[in-house]
């Protein structure tokens, strides 16, 4: 999951690709570079023989302010090598207060760090 997730904070559409089990991978696939990705939190996984599960929250900061993703995604093993299979997302605004941790990451305070951009 941490490797698709960069994938995506890079840019990388090749190992995106190569990552999605060619059953379910798209025929093309363009990441959207307008979108920086901030942070991931793995909220669970689990593995059952060569099913695995993973239930995640990415940040996003976008032209208008921050997402979140919140997605429950499942992969299967084949000759020892994880594959993206699909998912069930959700994504959703994301408002931080004044006095929260600033989403992208900087370890300030929101207001004194990306609501000042916002302005």
């Amino acid at each position: 999951m941490r490797s698709r997730y960069s994938a995506f904070v890079l840019n990388d559409t090749a190992y995106a690709k190569a990552s999605w089990h060619p059953a379910t991978r798209p025929a093309s696939l363009t990441l959207d570079d307008g979108e920086q990705w901030c942070a991931l939190r793995v909220l669970g996984s689990g593995v059952q023989g060569d099913q695995g599960w993973v239930h995640f929250h990415a940040v996003a900061r976008e032209a208008d302010g921050f997402v979140v993703l919140e997605e429950r995604s499942r992969f299967v093993a084949e000759s020892g090598r994880w594959f993206y299979l699909n998912g069930e997302h959700e994504i959703r605004p994301l408002k931080p207060g004044r006095n929260d941790p600033c989403p992208c990451g900087s370890g300030k305070k929101f207001k004194k760090c990306c609501a000042v951009r916002n302005v």
